[in-house]
């Protein structure tokens, strides 16, 4: 059986934790940051946040071998 080819753009997106877990960047932490206060930007730097299982579900086809 062939292997199955990695999603590179939920490669770039996503990271497993030990116990399989999905980690992902939160969002609008880009770019137009200057309107954002502050602290909003602070809490956006805060460390991986996990996702939900059914949507876990997805992403881990997406990234077999990680």
């Amino acid at each position: 059986m062939p292997k199955q080819k990695t999603h590179r753009g939920a490669a770039k997106r996503f990271s497993l934790t030990k116990t399989g877990k999905v980690k992902h960047k939160k969002m609008n932490a880009n770019h137009i940051l200057n309107k954002k206060t502050t602290k909003r930007i602070r809490h956006l730097r805060a460390g991986g946040q996990l996702m939900n299982k059914e949507e876990a579900k997805t992403i881990k086809k997406l990234i077999p071998y990680k």
